[in-house]
């Protein structure tokens, strides 16, 4: 009998492994596949900075304890596992057009309030960091300590680090449903066997409505698909993360750019269209020029857990003790992993939560996110 069922083997379940496992929790992962090759996998790694002197809302909390918590998760995997996740500084570039100038010098002004470094460019600024860059972008700001990460490594390195630890990783076996008697988890059920935990984590993305939905309907997270476009270039033209407000460049070290991200309510459809990926290369062209040389590597998508204020939600599950949910990251889920990862161990363990969860909670007011620009 493990001391922990985690219910999911994304980024976010496998952290919670990792972080309970190693204060000494008998954890226990269960996946419907094989691990980590959802969502998870999908993304683009961008580590956005954050200051937890300064965070003045519970998403800015949140993303100042993940930023926080990066380097040092980054060091301790790779001395255990030998794997290399790839996270650097690399810095950010936020880019705006004429009609938009005055809402991105009220963004770089968001992070400032936040005391988080930034630095407003003009067009020959933004130029001077980026030369590739469309010369009709006329004002940006830049976020010197903005990092990246990469995904599969990631991955791999958690997977690694929990199996260091002692934990039991459980691919191909989908939990059904999740036995509550008398307000408590009593056991997970695959198609196999039961299992048995003293807790239980859902942590199993946009699936993880139909595991909580009968204990809290107010537990609303759907599938966004995501189409990300993968091409490569040598030399890079650019050096920093492009953001163009959701859509982004991320250069890799190697050669390779991901341009994302799309953003499609079609439920649980995971495949590539043509339009979306066109759509994509476009993007990256127009913000980059020099890109129209680049050559097309692949494509791919995922299905990130959106939530109505794309939050997530972390903390108990009501009517069920000892069961707590960590989902709904929607696109945030790799950059929050390690801070999730670090509350869900403070709330099982008792110890003391470092930032107030309660925004996170299940019962939470359900309110619209708003639309960004």
């Amino acid at each position: 009998m493990s001391d922990v069922i985690v219910v999911g083997g994304g980024v976010i379940g496998l952290s919670v492994a990792y972080e309970l496992a190693g204060q000494g929790a008998a954890v226990t992962v269960l996946d419907q596949s094989e691990f980590g090759k959802e969502a998870s996998w999908a993304g683009a790694g961008i580590l956005p900075p954050g200051n937890l002197t300064g965070a003045d809302s519970p998403e800015a909390g949140l993303r100042a304890l993940s930023s926080e918590q990066w380097p040092e998760w980054s060091a301790r995997l790779l001395s255990e596992t030998g794997i290399d996740n790839g996270y650097r500084n690399c810095g950010g570039i936020a880019v705006y057009r004429e009609e938009h100038m005055e809402l991105g010098r009220s963004h770089a002004n968001e992070w400032r309030q936040e005391g988080v470094r930034v630095e407003e460019l003009g067009s020959l600024q933004m130029r001077q960091y980026e030369p590739a860059l469309h010369s009709d972008l006329p004002f940006g700001f830049r976020l010197p300590d903005l990092c990246q990460v990469r995904n599969p490594r990631h991955l791999k390195a958690l997977i690694a680090g929990c199996l260091e630890l002692g934990v039991q990783l459980r691919p191909n076996e989908g939990v059904l449903d999740i036995d509550v008697c008398e307000g408590k988890p009593h056991s997970v059920k695959t198609a196999t066997e039961n299992h048995e935990a003293d807790h239980v984590v859902v942590a199993s993305g946009a699936w993880t409505g139909r595991l909580v939905s009968s204990l809290c309907s107010e537990v609303r997270i759907k599938p966004m698909r995501g189409q990300i476009v993968m091409l490569s270039a040598q030399p890079l033209p650019i050096r920093h993360v492009i953001e163009d407000g959701r859509r982004y460049l991320v250069p890799r070290p190697d050669g390779r750019i991901l341009i994302g991200s799309t953003e499609e309510s079609v439920g649980f459809e995971k495949r590539n269209t043509a339009g979306a990926v066109g759509e994509l290369v476009s993007f990256a062209q127009r913000l980059v020029p020099a890109l129209r040389h680049a050559q097309f590597e692949r494509a791919w998508c995922g299905l990130r857990p959106y939530s109505p204020d794309e939050n997530p939600y972390i903390g108990p599950v009501p009517n069920a003790d000892r069961m707590w949910i960590a989902a709904g990251h929607f696109r945030a889920g790799l950059q929050l992993s390690p801070a999730t990862a670090v509350l869900v161990r403070e709330l099982i363990m008792r110890q003391g939560c470092t930032i107030a969860v309660e925004a996170f909670g299940c019962q939470r007011p359900a309110v619209e996110a708003a639309p960004v620009q």
